[in-house]
C-alpha cells in the first residue's frame, strides 16, 4: 500500500519545503521506501538534496507536458530508499502548457499510478499557491498535510485552502482527507508564539500533530549543504522534532 501525502500551505515560508524534505528523509530512514516529488517551480525540494537542477537532462516538468518518461526523471538521494522526482523553473510554463491537456487536473495522478506500486509514501511539495500545479498535486493526493507557522497570521488563507480541498473533493470527485496540520518554527521563548499555539489548537482539536517543529539554526543551514537535517545534524532539536513528527504520522495511517 502506498500512502500519498501532499504537503500544502497557499502561504510562502511557513517551513512547507523543509517538511516535505525532512518528512521524507526520516521516512525513508524508518524502513518505508519513499518518492519525494518537488512540485514546486522554485525547486528547493530538489537543492535540498544536493541536485543541480540545471544539470538534469529531465525533471517532472518534461513528465507534465509528456516529453520524457519517469525513468529519465527520477533521482536516487544519498538516504537509502528515498527517491526523487525533481523540479526546475521551467515548470512555471507548465500551469500554460496544461490547459491544452484533456484531464489537465490529472496529469500528476496519471504520471504517478505508473510508479504508486514501488513506493510506500509518496510526499508531494507544492508551491505556495492555488494554481493548477496545486490542484494537479491535490488531485494525485490521499492526504494532505498542512504546514503553519507559529506567527500572528498563521491562520490567514487557511479557510481559502481548505474551501479548495472542498472544491476538488465535489468537482473531482476526489476523497481528499486532511491529516491535520504541523506547526512550525516555533520559539517556545516567544510569548506571541505560545499564544499562537493555544489559539491554534482550541480552533482546531484533533487536527494539529503534537509533534511541533522548532525554530532551529541546524534546519535553517542543512539546505545550503544539501542535506536533509538528518544527515546534516541529526542530534539537533530539529532532527528530533521532524523523526518524532514522522513516527506520529507512520502510527496514524499505518494503524488502520
Amino acid at each position: 500500500m502506498c500512502y500519498l501525502i501532499s504537503i500544502c500551505n497557499q502561504k510562502g515560508g511557513v517551513g512547507k519545503t523543509t517538511t516535505a524534505i525532512n518528512l521524507s528523509a526520516y521516512l525513508a530512514a524508518l524502513g518505508r521506501k519513499t518518492l519525494l516529488v518537488d512540485f514546486d517551480p522554485q525547486a528547493n525540494a530538489t537543492s535540498g538534496f544536493g541536485i543541480n537542477h540545471k544539470n538534469l537532462s529531465k525533471n517532472v516538468y518534461h513528465l507534465l507536458i509528456k516529453q520524457g518518461l519517469i525513468k529519465e526523471a527520477l533521482q536516487k538521494t544519498d538516504i537509502f530508499g528515498l527517491d526523487i522526482l525533481p523540479s526546475s523553473p521551467d515548470l512555471i510554463g507548465a500551469q500554460v502548457e496544461l490547459s491544452s491537456f484533456e484531464n489537465k487536473e490529472r496529469r500528476l495522478e496519471e504520471i504517478l499510478a505508473l510508479i504508486v506500486p514501488y513506493y510506500q509514501y509518496i510526499i508531494i511539495d507544492l508551491p505556495p499557491s492555488l494554481g493548477l500545479l496545486t490542484v494537479n498535486g491535490l488531485v494525485a493526493s490521499e492526504y494532505v498535510l498542512i504546514p503553519i507557522q507559529t506567527e500572528f497570521y498563521a491562520l490567514e488563507g487557511l479557510s481559502q485552502l481548505i474551501s479548495t480541498i472542498d472544491l476538488i473533493r465535489r468537482n473531482l470527485d476526489k476523497d481528499l482527507k486532511i491529516l491535520g496540520a504541523v506547526l512550525t518554527m516555533y520559539d517556545k521563548r516567544n510569548k506571541l508564539d505560545r499564544l499562537v499555539v493555544k489559539h491554534i489548537l482550541r480552533h482546531f482539536p484533533g487536527y494539529v500533530f503534537n509533534s511541533i517543529i522548532p525554530r532551529n539554526i541546524d534546519l535553517a543551514q542543512a539546505p545550503a549543504f544539501g542535506k536533509p537535517i538528518l544527515l546534516y545534524n541529526s542530534n539537533s532539536s530539529g532532527a528530533r522534532a521532524y523523526k518524532n513528527l514522522t513516527q506520529e504520522l507512520i502510527s496514524l495511517l499505518e494503524k488502520k
